[in-house]
């Protein structure tokens, strides 16, 4: 196997305390909430995976497509000798079709805060790439954090596929990218960033017919039942996800649909019927407005790719040597 080593790099707390602090702090709000991050452990992690095969689920395939057709291209602007750094390492597939088109690429750095799921992708990874090293890395990737030390004469480019970037709102966006055009200065992202489009496709998205989308919003409360012993009945939920063209993003939330009385960690929360605890935003953006918010990041926009219809766009932002973000 050619997984060089896992680096655990962690918040200050361990993984349950983390997760206890940020669901009591977040019941506690007068407009209750849950971070999105903790939907992914490998239960929530395999139901996006099957939401992204859904035929209403729009972004994955038009992603997908995007790459197969510019893979090559997008490969020439990279250049030689990358570093591949995955933000939010999800399915292979995507990756895989970048790998390929890749000269020499010299290893590939995949950061989830889900070491499980990260551990196993990464295996999987190696069995096709047995000569690429690839160094996972445990950590949630909208905080700082390090990466292991780049081989000589090597440039860090960054992959933040899936429109993950719609996860953050525009604070937390601009975060981050400040943060990834310091660490990849000199190289590079490409990213996958969904568009403001007919809020009817939307909806269908993220109310899907085969309720997939359901279960993996209330996968969420039943990883706290498993992690932290809590008591949430998941059936006195109702998944509600909407357009909210205010804020040019799809809520998604879960519907209290009878009075509760939560256990966390010691605590006791009062949920109300009809009372709703929001667990992800996924804003929509345009060409030109993502654009402006990578130029204040420290990013100097350059390429970009979208399909016929204008569902979704891959940018390559560049980060020139010796220049800083903002």
């Amino acid at each position: 196997m050619s997984v060089a080593r896992l680096v655990a790099i962690r918040p200050p707390m361990d993984g349950a305390n983390a997760f206890a602090s940020d669901l009591l702090e977040g019941l506690h709000k007068n407009r209750k909430s849950i971070p999105s991050k903790y939907f992914y452990d490998s239960r929530g992690s395999a139901l996006f995976e099957r939401i992204c095969e859904l035929p209403e689920y729009y972004p994955t395939r038009t992603e997908l497509g995007l790459l197969r057709s510019h893979a090559e291209e997008i490969a020439g602007l990279m250049g030689s000798d990358v570093v591949l750094v995955e933000y939010g390492a999800g399915a292979q597939h995507k990756v895989a079709l970048l790998l390929r088109a890749l000269h020499n690429p010299r290893a590939y750095i995949p950061v989830d805060i889900s070491g499980d799921y990260l551990r196993n992708m990464a295996v999987r990874l190696s069995a096709t790439r047995p000569g690429l090293p690839i160094h996972p890395v445990i950590a949630d990737f909208t905080r700082p954090f390090d990466l292991p030390r780049l081989p000589e004469g090597s440039r860090p480019i960054g992959f933040f596929p899936g429109s993950t970037i719609g996860n953050l709102d525009r604070a937390e966006a601009l975060a981050f990218l400040s943060r990834a055009a310091r660490m990849l200065k000199g190289g590079g992202i490409l990213i996958g960033v969904d568009l403001v489009k007919d809020p009817r496709i939307l909806h269908e998205a993220y109310n899907d017919s085969a309720g997939i989308t359901e279960a993996f919003n209330k996968n969420v409360l039943a990883r706290a039942n498993r992690e932290l012993g809590t008591n949430f009945d998941p059936e006195k939920f109702a998944h509600y996800a909407f357009y909210n063209p205010e804020w040019s993003r799809i809520e998604m939330h879960l519907m209290c649909l009878a009075r509760q009385v939560l256990r966390i960690a010691g605590h006791e929360v009062l949920l109300s019927e009809g009372e709703t605890i929001h667990t992800e935003n996924s804003h929509k953006y345009t060409v030109e407005g993502f654009r402006s918010l990578a130029r204040e990041a420290g990013f100097q926009p350059r390429e970009v790719w979208c399909d016929p219809s204008h569902l979704f766009s891959l940018h390559w932002l560049a980060v020139p040597d010796g220049k800083t973000a903002a």
